[in-house]
């Protein structure tokens, strides 16, 4: 029964890890996954690095086109779009920079 103990003692461990570290982590990448199959033509998003614009353009290679200002267009793949903008800084944005 002594030899178990570790081997028990590593398994709760790994556990709370787990429900602490790992899941929470999947729960917000299944939704900025779902978030992004959404996004279509007028959305106004944000990007990673900062960059706000509203989405004129989706191509089915997963590249979205933004318009920054008239006249004024840049192609950017999806997977680098943070989130709607709302005027609000989103949540991951926030804390990153923090």
């Amino acid at each position: 029964m002594q030899a178990m103990q570790p081997i028990v003692m590593m398994l709760v461990m790994f556990g709370i890890f787990y429900f602490i570290l790992i899941r929470p982590q999947v729960k917000k990448q299944r939704a900025h996954t779902a978030m992004l199959g959404k996004l279509g033509k007028g959305d106004e998003v944000i990007t990673r690095g900062g960059v706000i614009g509203k989405i004129t353009g989706v191509s089915d290679d997963g590249v979205l086109v933004l318009e920054l200002q008239e006249k004024v267009r840049v192609r950017v793949p999806r997977q680098y779009v943070e989130g709607r903008w709302d005027g609000k800084v989103p949540e991951s944005a926030a804390k990153s920079a923090a």
